[in-house]
């Protein structure tokens, strides 16, 4: 389960992404061009201290890329090289930006969303102490998945971030899709599929396999 706040964020989360995305060398469109969302869906953190959100964004008319961000209230020691921005919430005050393929805990709650088949995390607002739906805007299942007890993750040991990013840790190798639709052939295992407005037939998001 997500909770989510009520809350105004500055620099927004389109804002970071618009200047960080053209530096990144799977990204298909022009610098300076602000990006557009078209959908999202959350994992949830057990601890309750990270945000986990993939994001699917673009130009207007370009294609749809995906990006998985956390969301911390304190710097990730060792992934400065992976730091989308920092921005000011509202309620929650300061909280840093990462792309999550280098995020441990993205990690876990990816291998676990598709190897144990629990997908995508519900989303709530809490609105004067009771709880709201918040309908997503994409859906998400894993396929060729049902393992009660996958693996735990490990340390992260290698992030490899071309066409489409790897993640290797100690027990499971993940491979994120950054343009869903386009990207990752060949890539094999467990998927975490998508659809979304304007993506009608599911698409391959992300793979897992032990290792």
């Amino acid at each position: 389960m997500a909770l989510l706040h009520r809350a105004t964020l500055r620099p927004t989360k389109l804002d970071l992404l618009t200047a960080w995305l053209p530096g990144r060398q799977w990204f298909t469109g022009p610098a300076g061009v602000e990006v557009v969302s078209r959908g999202a869906y959350r994992f949830d953190d057990p601890a309750g201290e990270v945000g986990i959100e993939t994001m699917l964004v673009g130009a207007a008319d370009g294609p749809v890329h995906q990006v998985p961000l956390t969301y911390r209230a304190n710097p990730l020691d060792g992934a400065e090289d992976w730091l989308v921005g920092t921005t000011e919430h509202s309620v929650l005050g300061p909280r840093w930006v990462y792309d999550g393929c280098a995020d441990p805990v993205y990690a876990a709650a990816l291998a676990h969303a598709i190897l144990a088949g629990s997908g995508q995390a519900d989303e709530y607002f809490e609105v004067d102490g009771r709880r709201e739906v918040r309908e997503p805007t994409m859906t998400v299942v894993a396929t060729e998945s049902g393992n009660d007890n996958p693996p735990s993750v490990g340390a992260l040991r290698r992030v490899v971030d071309q066409d489409s990013t790897l993640i290797s840790t100690d027990t499971v190798e993940m491979v994120v899709v950054r343009r869903p639709g386009v990207g990752a052939d060949g890539a094999t295992g467990a998927t975490l599929i998508g659809t979304w407005d304007g993506q009608p037939t599911s698409v391959p998001l992300a793979y897992a396999r032990v290792r």
